[in-house]
């Protein structure tokens, strides 16, 4: 019987390396201590019983650790990192004309005003979302300037 239980464990395992959950890897090794088991006894009931409890020990056992480590506050990359950083018109932003660009951290980006106004080069802008390959910006200062 213990031939069965090394061929389940190598499917849970096989099976956790094909998903991210880290589950299976439990029940794997719980099919391990069942087949140590079934070198003892023979009876089905009570290498099952033993499956089962070692299984949900080792889950029950471990949660708080996964839980600890995966609990992590999430990172923001890419262009969402962009998001509240202030940055400078090097091309006016005029929305209804759909021209604008800005400077970031050296980058350079095509912006539109959330708002119905015209910002000038040199003006100092936050950005507050990326919409597709645009940076949606708002001046820190205030612009008189209105769209027309």
């Amino acid at each position: 019987m213990w031939q069965y239980w090394l061929i389940a464990a190598g499917i849970f395992f096989i099976g956790e390396i094909m998903t991210v959950g880290f589950l299976l890897f439990w029940f794997g090794v719980a099919s391990l201590i069942a087949m140590i088991v079934s070198f003892f006894t023979s009876n089905i009931i009570i290498q099952m019983t033993v499956f089962i409890i070692s299984s949900v020990l080792l889950i029950l056992a471990t949660k708080p650790f996964v839980k600890k480590f995966m609990d992590k506050e999430t990172v923001i990359t890419n262009a969402f990192s962009l998001i509240g950083r202030k940055a400078l018109v090097i091309q006016e932003v005029n929305t209804v004309k759909g021209t604008g660009q800005i400077k970031v951290g050296g980058e350079t980006w095509s912006a539109i005003c959330d708002e119905d106004i015209v910002i000038p080069i040199d003006t100092e802008v936050k950005i507050i979302k990326i919409e597709g390959v645009k940076a949606i910006v708002k001046p820190i200062k205030s612009v008189v300037t209105e769209n027309v």
